[in-house]
């Protein structure tokens, strides 16, 4: 009997397994029974929150315990057969360079020991524009491999943030990774932003876009426009299925959708996709267990998307490209 996942699988491994080019293995496994304590607990907060809860895991956690967490993570990855990932690392004035140096140190460790292609980005969640987050963001260009961004954090300056990250894009020739679209919302524009100011700094087909589940929230017509001009901009994406399936109902009207990046429209338009786990075993998502084909099945199913070949790109070569190692 034939077993198109088992096929799949098989596929995968054959070439040379997963890329997991999204995750944030600094607070892997860092969730506590504490978390859980009630209906209105920590996992139950929203993103925004969250983006500030965690900030209690970040001032108690030594360089030690950061490198423990990634480390940990890694492993996880590793038994997996992933020998290539990209982890953003909290890199502001919580964090300060604890997470950084602690996953350089496990970068070390990852490709002597594992033999893993291990890649730094720095996660901005105090933002870019504030002064103090600023410094700490410049301070890190030099060590992360890949410029990380997440305009939402400065509302209102979404725009300034992004400026901010292609002026050091150019400056250091660096890809640039950033999240967006991340609440399934039609008000949300975000894809539309970064891929126009791609174009605006010349930086076609340097830069990636984390998440966009908003795309789908989106008319048809809108989302027909706005892959061309993706397309355009060389605007690649990243597809963490299981950190946005849980996305809350609302009373908001849109088209009927999955809460999962549309990949099954953003191939045939001619768009690179990649797959990540996002977050391990933490306030965001405390049961997601960085599994690589959980997050590629769920991704196929959520889209309707069996078309083999493509599936095989989305977990190998296309994560190779995105992380900038094809």
């Amino acid at each position: 009997m034939w077993n198109p996942f088992a096929k799949l699988s098989e596929s995968i491994a054959g070439h040379g397994g997963f890329v997991n080019a999204h995750a944030h293995f600094d607070r892997a496994y860092s969730v506590s029974l504490a978390d859980f304590n009630n209906a209105h607990g920590n996992i139950n907060s929203h993103l925004f929150d969250k983006w500030k809860l965690v900030d209690k895991f970040k001032q108690s956690s030594s360089e030690e315990n950061y490198y423990q967490h990634i480390l940990a993570a890694l492993i996880n990855q590793h038994d997996q057969g992933v020998r290539h990932c990209l982890s953003f690392i909290d890199c502001d004035p919580i964090a300060e360079e604890r997470a950084l140096k602690a996953a350089i140190k496990a970068k070390e460790y990852a490709a002597k020991n594992l033999k893993m292609n291990f890649l730094i980005a720095c996660q901005t969640l105090k933002g870019v524009l504030d002064k103090n987050a600023r410094f700490w963001f410049e301070k890190a260009l030099e060590h992360v491999d890949v410029i990380g961004g997440l305009p939402g954090v400065d509302a209102g300056k979404e725009k300034e943030h992004l400026d901010v990250l292609f002026k050091a894009a150019k400056e250091t020739g660096k890809r640039v990774h950033v999240h967006v679209d991340q609440l399934n919302s039609p008000a949300e524009k975000e894809t539309e932003l970064l891929a126009r100011t791609i174009i605006e700094w010349g930086l076609e087909g340097k830069v990636t876009a984390v998440h966009g589940i908003s795309i789908a929230a989106h008319s048809k017509s809108y989302r027909t426009e706005l892959y061309k001009l993706c397309h355009d901009a060389g605007l690649s994406f990243v597809a963490c299925p299981t950190a946005w399936i849980d996305s809350r109902r609302t009373e908001v009207l849109s088209p009927t959708h999955n809460s999962v990046t549309p990949i099954d429209e953003m191939i045939p338009a001619g768009l690179t996709v990649a797959l990540g786990s996002d977050n391990i075993c933490d306030i965001y998502k405390p049961f997601a267990d960085g599994n690589m084909l959980t997050e590629l099945k769920l991704l196929l199913e959520a889209n309707h998307y069996y078309e083999m070949d493509e599936l095989l790109r989305i977990a190998t070569i296309n994560g190779l490209k995105v992380l900038g190692l094809d």
